[in-house]
């Protein structure tokens, strides 16, 4: 069992500009984790940098010495081939040895493409077929209601995950239960692995359509730190709250690498030629330096 003194506690202390570095290095971490695979998702996992960084080291109430701790903050990954970007961050912050990422991508590891909630600990449930992650998180917000637990449930998806049926019935069950410990964050890149989110299944205007599902909605700049930590932190109503909070984070597929956002559907999945690769290093690298 973990000790107090390891629990991370919400609104833990940190600058707007360490975050936006934290950003940077989760994005250098993915570029070196896929170029270890052999394949993966850039853009998808670039999108969602801030949101992964914010979330970890400054909101979540986590306890990495352990992981099952029953008062923890739930995170639900429904974008699950993001996972790249989070493997670091839960190694970082002590889930489990460093030495684990370099099994990544290879068989049998606990550390892979989508994340397992059987095998790495901090995972608190698994992805893969998308779109039922907000469904387990609002049962999961359920029972913390039902234990008396204050814990907060938070629900990371991608816009094109909204195209699946699931997630609206999900929708309607957490507002219909007043489920203000749930949280739901949309990474609204404006892309699915498809394409455009438009062209394949117009999901817009999603403020209106969760309002009319009866949830508490706020749509910001989702590459906006500062934004961030007002929208996960002091924004966010008591878990008591009667109502589940949807935040529509607006986001540049492919963001921090002018190639990616350039050609955001190529970038969906592949791997850098190594040439490339240096070029995306230098770029991102040159950013954080110029932070310091």
């Amino acid at each position: 069992m973990g000790t107090l003194d390891s629990i991370l506690e919400r609104g833990r202390p940190v600058t707007d500009t360490e975050l936006a570095r934290r950003a940077d290095w989760i994005r250098l971490q993915t570029v070196e984790l896929i170029a270890q695979a052999g394949l993966g998702h850039y853009a998808s996992t670039f999108s969602a940098a801030e949101l992964l960084a914010t979330l970890y080291y400054h909101v979540l109430r986590i306890n990495p010495a352990d992981a099952q701790w029953p008062d923890r903050d739930r995170f639900l990954l429904g974008k699950g081939h993001v996972a790249t970007g989070l493997w670091p961050v839960l190694a970082d912050l002590g889930f489990y040895p460093k030495e684990w990422l370099s099994q990544f991508g290879k068989v049998g590891s606990p550390v892979n493409d989508h994340p397992n909630m059987k095998l790495a600990p901090g995972i608190d449930f698994s992805s893969g077929s998308l779109g039922h992650n907000l469904s387990v998180g609002t049962g999961i917000a359920l029972g913390g209601r039902l234990d008396n637990r204050d814990y907060r449930t938070f629900v990371l998806t991608g816009d094109g995950e909204l195209q699946e049926g699931q997630v609206w019935e999900a929708a309607m069950a957490a507002s219909h239960y007043k489920l203000g410990n749930l949280t739901v964050i949309i990474d609204a890149n404006g892309f699915s692995g498809s394409g455009p989110t438009s062209d394949a299944m117009n999901i817009e205007p999603l403020a209106d359509r969760f309002d009319a599902f009866g949830w508490r909605v706020t749509e910001f700049d989702g590459h906006d730190i500062a934004a961030l930590k007002k929208a996960l932190g002091d924004d966010l109503p008591d878990p008591s709250f009667g109502q589940p909070s949807c935040l529509i984070a607006r986001t540049e597929k492919g963001h921090g690498v002018e190639m990616f956002s350039k050609q955001p559907q190529a970038w969906h999945l592949g791997l850098l030629e190594p040439d490339q690769q240096a070029d995306v290093v230098a770029e991102i690298t040159k950013r954080m330096e110029l932070s310091r």
